[in-house]
């Protein structure tokens, strides 16, 4: 009985973690460059269940005997082994604000061993040098001039070095130049993942590298993007596909719920009435 209980339990705890995971990306359905978590969800190991014929077990019979013809296999439930982002392409929002720069994507390479499809990044980096990869193009100007988040991560440029306008009236070409008047300032850095499953989501849009700074996309012949000033990307989220799914958590939870009831009441009735003299 309490097995089926345990499996009860551990769906519970599966359909939960799938409602924070759903609530939490509805919350950043607004926020740009922000990508949609999915759940990997997996099953426990089975487990063989066999016959143990009672009537031929003698306390000389070897235990190897004792496993009679499988009955069948029993699943121990079900869990969350991890959440992966979704690294669709956002639709595009024009602003009108300068310091705003979607990144569009075009031709991106696919890994060869794992058929996974490359995706691009802005690069940033904040005061004690430690860089990590965005697609929120929402930047702006702090008091020194200097392109940044809005958390103010600085913007790197393709020597990796943080950007400084030298004022407001400033422009960027697809290509990620930036110019002021006939004045080259910069050209913004995009980066390469091969594989963004590997990155880490860290919060505020950011992703993080453990393998190492990913290798820049210019200059690669099998990368194409275009960067769009006055545009940002918007998050991919699918709020009806997301509400769908989140009304399938709560069923769900609600039915491993009424299971584990259902077992409560039945240990009630084993432990307090069950051989109960009269």
């Amino acid at each position: 009985m309490l097995r089926g209980l345990y499996t009860a339990a551990s769906g519970m705890l599966t359909q939960q973690r799938r409602v924070e995971m759903l609530t939490n990306n509805i919350a950043n359905a607004n926020t740009p460059g922000y990508k949609a978590d999915q759940a990997a969800l997996r099953a426990f190991p089975e487990l063989l269940l066999s016959r143990l014929d009672a009537a031929n077990v003698s306390a000389k019979t070897p235990r190897s005997f004792l496993l009679q013809p499988a009955i069948g296999p029993f699943n121990t439930g079900v869990y969350m082994q991890e959440l992966i982002p979704n690294f669709r392409q956002g639709d595009i929002k024009e602003t009108g604000q300068r310091t705003d720069i979607a990144l569009v994507n075009g031709t991106l390479p696919v890994d060869a061993a794992t058929g996974q499809q490359g995706e691009l990044f802005f690069v940033v980096q904040n005061e004690n040098g430690d860089i990590r990869y965005t697609r929120n193009g929402n930047f702006t100007m702090n008091p020194q001039g200097f392109l940044t988040t809005n958390d103010g991560w600085y913007v790197l440029d393709e020597n990796g070095r943080r950007i400084q306008l030298p004022s407001a009236d400033f422009t960027v070409s697809t290509d990620g130049t930036i110019t002021a008047g006939s004045n080259r300032i910069a050209r913004i850095n995009i980066a390469l993942a091969a594989n963004p499953n590997t990155l880490v989501k860290e919060g505020n849009g950011l992703f993080r590298s453990d393998n190492g700074m990913l290798p820049s996309a210019l200059g690669n012949p099998n990368v194409t993007y275009t960067l769009r000033q006055g545009f940002i990307e918007r998050s991919n989220v699918d709020l009806d596909r997301t509400m769908t799914e989140l009304l399938s958590a709560y069923r769900a939870f609600e039915a491993n719920q009424k299971i584990v009831q259902a077992y409560d009441r039945s240990m009630d009735k084993a432990v307090n009435e069950v051989g109960r003299l009269r």
